[in-house]
C-alpha cells in the first residue's frame, strides 16, 4: 500500500506545479488583453465622438484661380473640441499631400462642436474641372468634391 501512495504523491504534487505556473501564465495574458481592450475603447471613443463636415459650397467658388488660393469651410459635428491648428489637418488635393495650409476659427476662438473653420490651402495651382479635396482631423475624414471653371 505504501509502494501505490508515493507515486501518488509524487503525481499530485507535480501536477499542482504544472497547474500554478499554467495560471500565473494565463493571469498575466488575461491582464494584458484587458489593459490593451481598455486602451483601444479609449481610442474608439474618442474617435466616435469625433466628426466634421464640409459646409462649402461646390458651385461657390472655393477656388480663387488668380491667387491659386482654395478655401473650404469646415463645420465640427461631433462631441469635443478640435485642434484648430495646421499641424492638425491632413488635407489631400486630388491625391496630393498638401503642406501649404492655414486654418481659422470663424465664429469664436476655439473649434468646439458647432463651431467652424475655414481651411485656406495656398500655392495651387489647379486646372479647370473636377477636383477632390480630403481633410482628416483626428481620425475622421471628409472628402469634398468641387469643380473649377
Amino acid at each position: 500500500m505504501a509502494d501505490i501512495s508515493v507515486p501518488s504523491l509524487i503525481l499530485f504534487i507535480a501536477s499542482i506545479v504544472v497547474a500554478a505556473g499554467v495560471s500565473g501564465v494565463l493571469i498575466d495574458t488575461v491582464t494584458g488583453i484587458s489593459s490593451s481592450l481598455d486602451d483601444r475603447g479609449g481610442d474608439v471613443s474618442s474617435e466616435i465622438r469625433t466628426d466634421i463636415e464640409v459646409i462649402s459650397d461646390p458651385q461657390g467658388g472655393v477656388y480663387d484661380d488668380a491667387n491659386n488660393n482654395l478655401s473650404v469651410y469646415v463645420k465640427n459635428t461631433g462631441l469635443r473640441t478640435l485642434p484648430a491648428t495646421s499641424d492638425g489637418f491632413d488635407i489631400i488635393v486630388d491625391a496630393q499631400y498638401q503642406s501649404s495650409v492655414t486654418v481659422t476659427v470663424v465664429d469664436g476662438t476655439e473649434w468646439r462642436p458647432s463651431n467652424v473653420v475655414r481651411v485656406d490651402v495656398t500655392n495651387l495651382d489647379l486646372s479647370s474641372g473636377d477636383h477632390r479635396i480630403k481633410i482628416v482631423v483626428d481620425g475622421d475624414e471628409e472628402v469634398f468634391e468641387f469643380n473649377v471653371q
